[in-house]
């Protein structure tokens, strides 16, 4: 599920081979990186000192309790479902590696805090079933990663409970489906062994797993895997520098994290190290992104592949408590509800801490990935919330939207992004993806400037950013996207008086270009007629909110299919506009400002239409 390294420079490719290749040759003669693994089992993860802990919480929370209660009906549920089958969707097992990791390590949690050894047997069953696939699908390597993770952990955490001849069946499975495959791909130098990205971090941290489960009894293949993923992972850590920001946004920022705890979760109980990799810059802070990127609605900003339902985080819990960060924990806490894995309740983290408190930041910008966000409160499901972007083209799974943003309002949403598609649509991940509208510009809520799609390779940073009781905003410099035509396009996203969202664009080209602004939305469009500024009403939920466009003169709305049907398959959203803003004739130069609002809010063209400069000047970021 990734694009290969795009957009990577040959010299980087080769600085990062020649890393990891001194890093093959130190495997298998360096360090003896096993001489501190803890003997016996369970090593992996959460050791039997946690198991207390969290019994203790259960007594003593009532959401701990709930959730032990909501797992434990989970692990009922699943004594009675069929195994795993070797089934690909497309190119990929991933949903049954997935489904296996879910049941072995739920099942094996609540043995492990409940005793009930129907729960062993119905893990048992789900590891044997795995281990006598034919392989594990090594043509799409997180499929062998996520199913090692899960064996791993099933092994370690069941392993006095299962018989010699059933360790022994589990333990080379681990090694001839899981291991090997992935010494081929540490030896060769290839594909996620010296990416920067989610690849990276799932597999090393599968990988890593199934090694330290079984390296008492395979030690010499154990040592060499966990040196290769020591030196590899730090190349897609390096991504969360300098703020704890993720290029690949929301969806992915999710994946990335759980794998990359397991992998240090695992190391650190297993090896009583995690090799200095928690002090890399950004990654202590990164669940900050988290909980500013998910809106009061629970929709997420989900830029690039991702959907709006952003999901859960176990990895929060672990964080909170590894950073003794109790809001992320406790925000971690407000988002789940019951919609939980077992990592939730074996890493719970009680305290309370939640994000209304006043000194926590109603705005944040993050400058590693140029994203920023603004909302009116914390925790009321009415807010007004924005996400908006800059960001880069040539990021993992990036769609071509620098310049979009969301919009939340009075429990709904109202500026959206469409997602993901299809990822078995023709050439998703190849040469079609530009082709399909979701990841296409005009599919975004930005411009589009001569129907052209942006620069594939274009960047836009942030380059002003400002927080304030009364007033929020940043301002993205889009001009690298729009190079082929224009010579400057900069947005500028302001929410005034935590109540309107002011979107202020400027173009200059030299020669006219055709500008359309877009907005798409799930709401019922009516665009006023008559005199004056152009003005449309937007309607869902039994709530209203106005779209009036301040600048340029001549400027007029229209309406749009906002998910037309595609080629391939194309996953529909349902009935979405694109509300686009259109100009009365080519320009070289475009002002084009417009305030979204609560229906009849008072918008003065005066204050809201101001020059970005002034806004530049207010809030200038420096380098």
């Amino acid at each position: 599920m990734g694009r290969a390294l795009v957009g990577m420079g040959l010299r980087g490719l080769v600085a990062m081979c020649v890393v990891v290749g001194a890093v093959g040759a130190r495997a298998a003669v360096g360090e003896d990186v096993l001489k501190t693994l803890r003997k016996g089992h369970p090593r992996l993860m959460v050791l039997d000192e946690d198991i207390a802990r969290v019994e203790q919480a259960i007594a003593t929370d009532a959401t701990a309790k709930a959730w032990h209660e909501a797992l434990r009906q989970d692990a009922e549920e699943m004594l009675g479902e069929k195994p795993v089958v070797h089934r690909l969707i497309g190119p990929r097992l991933l949903d049954q590696s997935r489904l296996a990791l879910r049941r072995i390590s739920t099942l094996a949690g609540m043995y492990r805090l409940d005793g009930d050894k129907r729960f062993v047997e119905r893990a048992r069953q789900e590891m044997l079933t795995a281990a006598a696939f034919k392989d594990w699908n090594p043509s799409h390597f997180l499929d062998v990663a996520e199913m090692t993770n899960a064996l791993a952990i099933g092994y370690d955490w069941l392993y006095d409970q299962l018989s010699a001849e059933d360790r022994a069946t589990i333990r080379n499975a681990i090694v001839e489906l899981g291991l090997k495959e992935g010494a081929k791909v540490y030896e060769g130098h290839r594909w996620w062994a010296v990416a920067k990205h989610n690849w990276n971090q799932v597999c090393n941290g599968g990988m890593t797993s199934g090694a330290l489960a079984i390296a008492d009894e395979e030690p010499a293949l154990a040592g060499r895997i966990i040196q290769w993923g020591r030196q590899s992972i730090p190349l897609a850590m390096a991504s969360f520098a300098p703020d704890g920001g993720w290029a690949e946004g929301p969806g992915y920022w999710n994946y990335a994290t759980r794998y990359n705890v397991y992998y240090l979760a695992a190391v650190e109980t297993a090896l009583g190290t995690d090799f200095g990799l928690k002090k890399m810059p950004g990654f202590a802070e990164t669940d900050f992104f988290r909980i500013h990127f998910v809106g009061p609605n629970g929709k997420s900003f989900n830029y690039a592949d991702a959907g709006e339902r952003e999901g859960t985080a176990a990895q929060s819990m672990w964080f909170a408590r590894e950073f003794d960060q109790p809001v992320f924990a406790a925000q971690e806490r407000y988002l789940a509800k019951n919609r939980v894995d077992i990592f939730h309740l074996l890493w719970f983290d009680g305290r309370e801490e939640p994000a209304t408190t006043g000194k926590f930041p109603l705005d944040a910008v993050f400058r590693g990935v140029n994203v920023a966000f603004f909302r009116s409160a914390w925790q009321d499901p009415k807010a007004v919330f924005v996400g908006f972007k800059g960001g880069d083209n040539k990021a993992n799974h990036s769609h071509l939207d620098l310049g979009t943003f969301v919009l939340d309002a009075q429990g709904q949403r109202w500026a959206m992004d469409l997602g993901s598609d299809e990822y078995n649509m023709p050439g998703y991940f190849g040469n079609k993806r530009w082709t399909y509208y979701r990841l296409r510009t005009e599919g975004h809520n930005t411009l589009t400037i001569d129907g052209q799609n942006q620069n594939t390779a274009g960047k836009a940073p942030l380059v002003a950013y400002h927080s304030s009781p009364e007033r929020a905003f940043a301002v993205a410099d889009l001009s690298e996207g729009y190079k082929a035509n224009t010579t400057r396009v900069v947005r500028g996203i302001a929410l005034e008086d935590r109540r309107r969202v002011v979107v202020r664009d400027e173009v200059e080209a030299k020669e006219p270009v055709e500008v359309v602004w877009n907005f798409h939305t799930p709401a019922a469009v009516r665009v006023q007629s008559g005199g004056g500024e152009p003005v449309a009403i937007l309607s869902q939920g039994g709530e209203e909110m106005e779209v009036r466009v301040l600048s340029p003169k001549g400027a007029r709305f229209e309406v749009l299919p906002g998910d037309p049907p595609q080629e391939g398959g194309h996953a529909r959203r349902g009935k979405v506009s694109n509300l686009t803003v259109k100009l009365a004739e080519k320009v070289k130069e475009a002002r084009v400002t417009v305030v979204i609002s609560p229906v009849g809010e008072k918008v003065e063209a005066s204050k809201e239409a101001k020059p970005l400069a002034q806004w530049i000047g207010e809030g200038k970021l420096t380098e």
